[in-house]
């Protein structure tokens, strides 16, 4: 079974309107709710998380949920005055008991079991319950009307722990009862030696598996915690840390399929609430979140025996791995793309080249265009500066092929995050390109947001781009993404349904691999969207991996492995 179920169908029953005989008569079809598995914890309550499609409406909705329409409304703030909206997410109040069967998927929530040929007589064991993330043995009894002692018991049960996937016998009370309760003396296993028989053959590697437990110790079963500003309520909920948590759904799903046992608790911390306590947040193997550098420090705070905690969005949270020991920052910093600009033009560079670093006059305080610098003069790299201001951009040509070289390659970058001023100045470039020079332009990931730079003038100038992101959708594990996705979600995922999925996938990957030590084995990794190379920085660590591209005169753009 799928450890993460995103939605199951449910049919509502069609309405007939009657219009008026010179109209005709029309029947319309309701559109079908889909009822999610997916649910949120908010205030210590669970609610299913739904999004809502065109043309449902709160009818629908509460009939496929089998609540009422005051609950829905209860639930979200503000629903009322504003109404249903398209795309928007409502939280359905979770009912404690069990939907009709006939709603339920049967292979995926119960499976018929034989009754027991020695006792005839009694009452046949009638399910076997596969445990989700979210449910607890009192959630199960309710469910199936019996009682949590027969549960335990006909499942010889120790504390009435239960884990995600685990699955439960759902007795009757009477054969619960005929149940010895506790297991034979030689088939006793003390629970320390039964993690270690299902981590054992979790991740079995015949070649290396002596010298590979000496080191760490694999984990079969992650606790993972979502901390996401998801504004769960209403129309206002935030499409980006939505695409982000989908993507983080859709990893955790695949993971579950390899035999990742994930127990993942989501908050929607929106409201400035955390939901989780502090012996929950310090329990969980990997917190993903909080996107805000300030929710992180409040975080942190409450929680400061915090095992990791993955940083996914915000560049302003990189400060804070200076002060936090478990804090790892996922985004690569614009510091890590300017230091492998000036690495790659060390590589490139060739007898007869020349290095040229054009700039902004008077540049404005803070510009970016000195930390590039700065990271130029770091590599030792020899260059040939040019400065000039926007106003002297149409006189700029000849002084800049003054300082080119006609023989060997002109290695060009402009250090500057002006957009009117890169713009002229590629301009220039293009025109010295016209008159025979060599050029080829190096430049971080903010040269392409620029909307004013034809793609053409990348192409002609060779550009050559380092990036913190980047999707080749000609990859086939990209392809793929794209193709589960839309199943899923029936949508197209977004740059933020990208990271989302690689911050999952690559982090719980590595706890899973390496269990409670997995900080000291991060491996450098070329993910869907983002590349890890995860560094130790003040007390934390940063991620320095970065992404490159070239742009062809042919018109193609090529990942440089």
């Amino acid at each position: 079974m799928d450890r993460i179920k995103i939605s199951r169908m449910i049919t509502v029953v069609a309405l007939l309107l009657t219009f008026a005989a010179a109209a005709g008569a029309q029947e319309y079809v309701a559109p079908p709710v889909e009822v999610s598995d997916q649910k949120v914890k908010k205030d210590g309550k669970v609610y299913y998380s739904h999004v809502v499609q065109e043309r449902q409406t709160l009818y629908s909705i509460s009939k496929a949920y089998n609540v009422t329409q005051d609950e829905i409304l209860e639930a979200n703030h503000g629903l009322r005055e504003s109404g249903l909206k398209k795309n928007s997410i409502i939280m359905i109040p979770v009912q404690s008991e069990a939907p009709a069967m006939k709603d339920i998927p049967q292979q995926e929530t119960v499976e018929s079991v034989q009754e027991p040929i020695q006792e005839p007589a009694q009452p046949s064991l009638q399910k076997i319950h596969v445990v989700r993330w979210y449910e607890t043995l009192k959630d199960i009894a309710d469910r199936y009307n019996v009682s949590e002692s027969a549960i335990i018991a006909a499942n010889k049960l120790k504390d009435g722990k239960i884990k995600n996937r685990q699955k439960l016998i759902i007795p009757t009370e009477v054969y619960a009862q005929s149940i010895t309760p506790e297991m034979p003396a030689e088939e006793k296993v003390s629970e320390e030696e039964e993690d270690n028989m299902d981590l054992e053959t979790a991740f079995d590697n015949d070649d290396n598996q002596e010298e590979a437990t000496q080191e760490y110790i694999s984990k079969s079963h992650i606790q993972a915690t979502v901390l996401l500003p998801l504004k769960a309520t209403g129309s206002t909920s935030s499409k980006s840390n939505m695409d982000f948590y989908s993507g983080v759904l859709l990893a955790a799903r695949e993971m579950g399929e390899s035999g990742v046992d994930i127990d993942m608790s989501v908050y929607d911390i929106a409201n400035g609430s955390y939901g989780a306590t502090k012996s929950e947040l310090e329990s969980s193997d990997i917190i993903i979140g909080p996107v805000a550098a300030a929710d992180i420090t409040r975080i942190y705070a409450v929680a400061p025996g915090i095992k990791a905690l993955i940083s996914p969005l915000d560049p302003k949270a990189e400060q804070l791995c200076q002060t936090y020991s478990t804090m790892i920052h996922a985004p690569a910093s614009r510091m890590a793309q300017y230091e492998d600009l000036a690495q790659w033009i060390k590589e490139d560079l060739m007898p007869g080249d020349r290095v040229i670093v054009i700039s902004e006059k008077e540049a404005r305080k803070g510009d970016e265009g000195k930390l590039l610098r700065a990271a130029i003069d770091s590599a030792y790299i020899e260059y040939i500066p040019l400065a000039y201001s926007i106003l002297e951009g149409r006189k700029i040509q000849e002084p800049l092929e003054a300082k080119m070289t006609a023989e060997g390659t002109n290695r060009v970058i402009i250090a500057s995050e002006s957009e009117a001023f890169v713009n002229d100045a590629v301009r220039n470039l293009n025109l010295t390109i016209h008159n025979k020079f060599k050029v080829v332009l190096y430049a971080p990931a903010k040269i392409r947001t620029f909307e004013t730079i034809e793609i053409e003038n990348f192409h002609n100038t060779n550009l050559h781009a380092s990036l913190t992101y980047y999707i080749d959708y000609s990859n086939a594990d990209a392809k793929q993404f794209v193709k589960k996705y839309r199943a899923l979600f029936n949508t197209e995922p977004t740059q933020f349904a990208f990271q989302g999925y690689d911050v999952a996938k690559y982090f719980i990957g590595l706890c899973a691999k390496y269990g409670d030590a997995w900080m000291h084995h991060t491996e450098d990794t070329l993910m869907l969207q983002s590349t890890f190379n995860i560094k130790p920085v003040g007390n934390g660590y940063i991620n320095n991996g970065i992404r490159r591209i070239v742009y062809g005169p042919d018109y193609s753009v090529m990942v440089v492995e």
